[in-house]
C-alpha cells in the first residue's frame, strides 16, 4: 500500500499490531517490519510462541468444523485477524456452501485483505469495527444482512479475550453477544494462560505491556467465570491441542500456552 492508502485506512506503522504479529507467527505475509521486530523479541523470550499461534489456529478450524457438523450455518468471528489458509468460511462452507460468516476486526490491513479474499463470496463478509462495542458489530449492515439471530449462531473469540483486561469487563462483553443469541447457539473461545507455563510467559506479557497491547493471561476458572450462560461442552476447558484433536498429540499440550472451550447457550 502507498503512504496515502496507509493514512486513509488509519494504519499505524510505528507500533506493532497484535493481528499482524500473529500473522507473522503463523507464516503469513501481511505484516510490517515493526511487527516482525516485535515478534522476534517475543520469540527471544518465548521460543514456543510460533507453536502457540499455530496450535490456536488449528483449534479454531476444529471448533468451526464441529459447529458446522452440529448443523450451525451462521458464524460471527470476533477479532478474526488476517485471512489465512483454512479461514472459517473455507472450513464451514466445505460442510455446507450456504454457511454464512461475518468476520470482525479493527485492524485496517486485516480488513483490506479479507475484503479481497472474500470478493465474490456472497455468504461471507468483513466488518471493520471495534468488537468491544457490540452495537457496532451487531448493527452493521453486513451483519444484519448475513446473520439471523433468531436462529443459532456460533460466535468465535479465538485469541481475542486475552486482549481485554478485567478493567474493561470481559464477562460483560461476552454477555452482550450472548444475550442476542438464540438458544442452541455456540461460543468458541481461546485465551492465553499462565497454567503450565514458565517465567518466559511473564517476560512475554511484559513485552506486550510495552507495545501498548496489554495481554491478560487467565486460568480455567477465570475463563469459566467469563462464559456464564453457556454450557461448556466436553472435553471442557483444556489446552488448545486437547480440544477434540484429529489424532494423537505430538507435543505436550501445555506447550500451546493457550486454553480453549466451546460452549452452547442454555435454554431460556
Amino acid at each position: 500500500m502507498s503512504e496515502d492508502e496507509h493514512a486513509r485506512r488509519g494504519i499505524d506503522l510505528d507500533r506493532p499490531n497484535a493481528a499482524r504479529v500473529y500473522d507473522y507467527m503463523i507464516g503469513g505475509k501481511l505484516n510490517y517490519a515493526v511487527d516482525r521486530m516485535f515478534a522476534d523479541q517475543i520469540l527471544g523470550v518465548l521460543p514456543n510462541a510460533q507453536h502457540m499461534a499455530l496450535t490456536n489456529r488449528a483449534w479454531l478450524r476444529r471448533a468451526a468444523r464441529f459447529a458446522a457438523e452440529q448443523g450451525i450455518r451462521q458464524f460471527l468471528d470476533i477479532g478474526s485477524g488476517m485471512p489465512t489458509v483454512g479461514h472459517v468460511h473455507e472450513v464451514v462452507q466445505a460442510v455446507d456452501p450456504e454457511s454464512r460468516v461475518v468476520y470482525v476486526d479493527n485492524e485496517p490491513i486485516a480488513v483490506a485483505h479479507s475484503e479481497i479474499v472474500l470478493e465474490g463470496n456472497d455468504n461471507a463478509a468483513m466488518v471493520q469495527a471495534d468488537a468491544e462495542h457490540p452495537d457496532e458489530v451487531l448493527d452493521h449492515p453486513a451483519t444484519e444482512t448475513l446473520l439471523d439471530f433468531s436462529e443459532p449462531v456460533m460466535v468465535i473469540m479465538a485469541a481475542f479475550i486475552h486482549f481485554v483486561p478485567d478493567s474493561r469487563d470481559p464477562a460483560g462483553l461476552i454477555g452482550a453477544y450472548r444475550d442476542v443469541l438464540a438458544p442452541g447457539s455456540y461460543l468458541a473461545l481461546s485465551s492465553g494462560t499462565w497454567q503450565g507455563q514458565g517465567e518466559e510467559s511473564q517476560r512475554s506479557v511484559a513485552l506486550y505491556e510495552k507495545s501498548g497491547t496489554p495481554l491478560t493471561l487467565r486460568s480455567p476458572d477465570e475463563l469459566q467465570a467469563l462464559v456464564k450462560g453457556f454450557e461448556i461442552l466436553p472435553p471442557g476447558i483444556v489446552f488448545t491441542p486437547e480440544w477434540r484433536p484429529d489424532g494423537p498429540l505430538e507435543d505436550p499440550p501445555e506447550q500451546s500456552g493457550g486454553l480453549a472451550l466451546v460452549g452452547r447457550k442454555e435454554q431460556r
